[in-house]
């Protein structure tokens, strides 16, 4: 039991998580209310009863701090965007609103039932003892007592109890799923004329004229208008550039390894193996109980200082450590920090071979044997050498920037019609680029500074051509940009785009082509019913479009069918349009869906629908309400946190 525990720390703070906390954050919340300032605003009542933002925000960090436990290696940001907040926030409402229909309508959960449900329900297995009865120590490693587990276990179970009797009693009809599918997966046997824009735009030549009528149009010209632009020089002063090129002496580096202000730097860090014989004797334990534990102990601590050389055997046939007892009690190695503080304590005051006294902990009476010892010496001189040299580098960099990047700051300002002093000065070389008011998608270093580009865009720089002020990019790295030439935005001469624009007129018209031949099509056919020029049947559902664009699906499933054959005209999208005649409605494909768990599923949503229902209609009885400003609240919070 205790090299499970040990080697599955995470998977028990998980079960908790995920069984327990989450349920109950949200009532700890309420207990932090009574003590936090009552002049925080309010983001939310009900019953009468306000949720401050306070709370909220408790509540958020809770949230993330779960979520960072699950899935350690996912960016901490994910998890504080503004629809996050508003879950948490819903959360809260909900969890007041159903607390107020427990105290308005005194359900009350005894201590037998708790007990009971303890003892008996699988998810609690992990919080049991041996005896059946809590496991006083993994409650106490997350920071709980019995009694403050048992009383969020009570208040979790009477909200659950609220809205329990809809989710088990909402059953849907068999026949309203029956009709729900038989809606959403019918078939339908049409035929289609395909009107292709590519095929009118060969007839298409535009004059001048039309293109500049054309190209008026605002909505047109607009999509051409060339954006703010600046032709720059940049210098840029970089700590890790000045890095680069310094040569470090061999016997720097030895100094740097000998100091011993230096020596936890290259400090292995010390290992223990150990086997241990486990007797347990846990909180839940009788004394008596105990007391034959710790005496069976004493006599398995005198039989293994007898014999060392057997102490495997002895913790094989003897240790109550399931995970290890198989080993012979062998825990493989371990660093500080891995076992409990007694354990620990223990197994590091050893010498190899040594066996110690009786080791008492939360599990029980331990006998712990050391048989190995690595690490806690210093990491050879050649191993660390190239990684001294590369920090003694990074030193002097950081020094020499230090030293330059006041002296930087003033060159730029003082010679401020030109960079060319400043790079002659530091040996820096002049780089030029066209930059527009925000970083480019694909810009990098510098060039996606936004602090920069305002610089470059102020007005001083645009009209007088001066050197910005040295701008910090990023560590360590100043840059002074200087403007050449600028351009405003502008909307460029039908010349210079006049190929893109015919392109464009050419599209545009052929699509209105298409759509009008389609239309007249449409007509004619609803007129004469010929099919002539129709193509081969095909049946389509929404579960099986065949070659249909989903946008002319949509249309073509919602036709009105009342009376057979039908016609439509739909936009197919990327200039097409298509003319369909509808002539035979046909059941669902029993090959798409299973029957059985299509019912399932839709009961599911059914029981769903029912209960958010029910929860609305209590969200209106007990008057809860958000603030709007509370929703814009946590679109400013998750923009300042990001």
């Amino acid at each position: 039991m205790f090299d499970f525990v040990r080697k599955h720390t995470r998977l028990f703070q998980f079960v908790l998580l995920i069984l327990i906390l989450p349920s109950f954050v949200l009532l700890g919340v309420e207990g932090y209310s009574r003590f936090l300032d009552g002049s925080n605003a309010a983001v939310a009542t009900v019953d009468g009863h306000k949720i401050t933002q306070t709370e909220w925000d408790l509540a958020q960090r809770q949230q993330v701090d779960r979520m960072r436990a699950q899935m350690p290696n996912v960016d901490a940001k994910l998890f504080d965007s503004p629809e996050v907040r508003k879950n948490v926030l819903d959360n809260l409402v909900r969890e007041r609103v159903l607390q107020a229909v427990v105290q308005n309508e005194h359900r009350f959960i005894s201590d037998e039932q708790l007990v009971n449900l303890i003892r008996n329900d699988p998810q609690f297995a992990v919080l049991r003892g041996p005896d059946g009865k809590l496991n006083m120590a993994l409650l106490a490693a997350q920071g709980m007592s019995a009694d403050s587990f048992l009383a969020r276990l009570r208040q979790d179970i009477q909200n659950n109890q609220v809205l329990a009797p809809i989710t088990e009693s909402a059953v849907p009809v068999q026949a309203s799923a029956d009709l729900a599918f038989d809606a959403f997966l019918q078939q339908r046997e049409l035929q289609f004329q395909r009107f292709d824009a590519k095929d009118f735009a060969a007839a298409l030549k535009p004059t001048d004229a039309d293109l500049e009528a054309f190209y008026k149009d605002a909505k047109v010209s607009s999509a051409y208008q060339l954006q703010e632009s600046a032709q720059i020089e940049y210098v840029t002063l970089d700590a890790a550039a000045l890095q680069a090129g310094l040569a470090i002496k061999p016997e720097d580096v030895r100094k740097f390894y000998d100091d011993k202000a230096n020596e936890k730097r290259f400090q292995l860090p010390e290992e223990r193996r150990a086997s241990h014989i486990l007797i347990k004797a846990g909180e839940g334990m009788t004394a008596d109980a105990k007391a034959k534990a710790k005496a069976r102990a004493e006599a398995l601590l005198a039989e293994a200082r007898k014999n060392p050389a057997g102490f495997a055997d002895l913790a094989r046939k003897n240790s109550e450590d399931e995970g290890s007892a198989a080993r012979g009690g062998d825990l493989d190695f371990f660093g500080r920090g891995a076992m409990v503080k007694p354990f620990e304590d223990a197994a590091y005051a050893l010498k190899q071979g040594e066996i110690s006294d009786l080791v008492q902990s939360d599990f029980g009476y331990h006998i712990i044997q050391v048989t190995g010892v690595r690490g806690g010496g210093l990491r050879p001189f050649e191993s660390v050498r190239a990684d001294i040299e590369a920090e003694l580098r990074k030193q002097e960099g950081q020094k020499r920037y230090a030293e330059m990047a006041e002296d930087f700051n003033n060159t730029v300002y003082e010679q401020s019609d030109s960079l060319r002093p400043v790079a002659d000065k530091f040996k820096l070389t002049i780089q030029k680029a066209t930059v527009q008011r925000k970083p480019a998608l694909d810009a990098a270093g510098p060039l996606a500074s936004v602090k920069l580009l305002d610089a470059v865009f102020s007005p001083d720089a645009l009209n007088n051509k001066r050197n910005t002020a040295a701008v910090e990019t990023g560590p360590s790295q100043l840059v002074s940009a200087r403007v050449v030439s600028h351009q405003a935005a502008r909307v460029p001469a039908l010349a210079d785009v006049k190929d893109k624009v015919a392109a464009q007129w050419v599209r545009e018209k052929a699509g209105e082509a298409a759509v009008k031949a389609g239309q007249q099509r449409l007509a004619d056919l609803k007129k004469s019913g010929a099919a002539d020029g129709l193509g081969d049947a095909v049946v389509v559902s929404r579960a099986k479009p065949a070659d249909l664009p989903q946008k002319a699906l949509i249309e073509i499933m919602r036709a009105d069918v009342s009376k057979l054959p039908a016609y439509v005209g739909v936009d197919a999208g990327e200039g097409a349009y298509l003319v369909v005649r509808i002539g035979k409605l046909l059941p669902r494909d029993p090959a798409v869906v299973d029957a059985k768990r299509a019912s399932d599923q839709y009961a599911q949503l059914w029981t769903a629908a029912e209960t958010q229902a029910y929860y609305g209609a209590l969200k209106t009885k007990y008057k809860a309400t958000v603030k709007p400003s509370a929703l814009k609240s946590a679109e400013a919070a998750s923009a300042a946190t990001n």
